[in-house]
């Protein structure tokens, strides 16, 4: 598999995802530029990278488009007569249902539930929308389902093999610990260096390290103690 083609479409924007979103030149299983739709022939993906939204950025988003309407087009794909499934724009398509909106810009895809998926995700790590955990479980569900190494994940959303692996080991923290990352209550960092420690001696250290404010090389000092005995 080549990196060639990946890479570079990293940073660009949604204009990298969509063909047609910056200009006309889109292949013939791709709408040639933005098809207004329905709001109700469109649904959410089941799966896909993004699971949490924040509620004062939607809303912020929501009056926006209020204001000014959706200027940037959703990415789907049909399903049958009438009925589209959102590759990419979530977020647009719940700030525009919010604001009263009938119908929406969109741009249709001819992509298989991998590529749909696989398109979700790059757009996300692009926008740096996923927390830790969302982007982990993303690429656990592109090797569990798809089959996928961490060296082809990593071809495919731009990032070094070792990012993902990274990535991929926070799931191995208890609940709680995901939780307080999420919340913003442990950075990345945290979490990784809690790894050190032996699994039934994370959440304790997780506790300590939150209420106490360690930093991260503190954190790994820590785990390392509690490690070695």
């Amino acid at each position: 598999m080549s990196q060639s083609p990946r890479r570079p479409a990293l940073g660009r924007g949604l204009s990298a995802l969509i063909p047609g979103a910056d200009s006309a030149s889109a292949s013939a299983a791709t709408s040639r530029s933005p098809l207004t739709l329905p709001l109700d022939q469109i649904h959410p993906a089941p799966h896909q990278p993004r699971t949490r939204f924040d509620d004062v950025h939607l809303a912020e988003l929501t009056a926006s488009i209020r204001a000014d309407g959706l200027l940037q087009p959703i990415l789907v794909r049909a399903l049958g007569p009438q009925r589209y499934e959102i590759i990419a724009g979530e977020r647009r398509y719940r700030a525009s249902k919010a604001a009263g909106l009938s119908e929406v810009p969109v741009v249709v895809r001819e992509v298989s539930d991998a590529k749909a998926f696989e398109l979700a995700l790059v757009e996300n790590v692009q926008r740096e929308d996923l927390d830790p955990i969302e982007e982990a479980d993303a690429y656990r569900h592109l090797a569990d389902t798809y089959g996928m190494t961490q060296e082809q994940i990593a071809q495919r959303v731009g990032k070094d093999r070792a990012t993902v692996a990274n990535a991929l080991r926070l799931l191995k923290l208890p609940d709680g610990v995901r939780r307080a990352l999420v919340g913003g209550e442990l950075t990345a960092g945290h979490a990784r260096a809690l790894l050190t420690a032996p699994d039934d001696d994370r959440q304790a250290l997780a506790e300590i390290a939150i209420a106490q404010g360690w930093s991260v090389r503190e954190t790994e000092r820590r785990a390392r103690a509690v490690r070695d005995g």
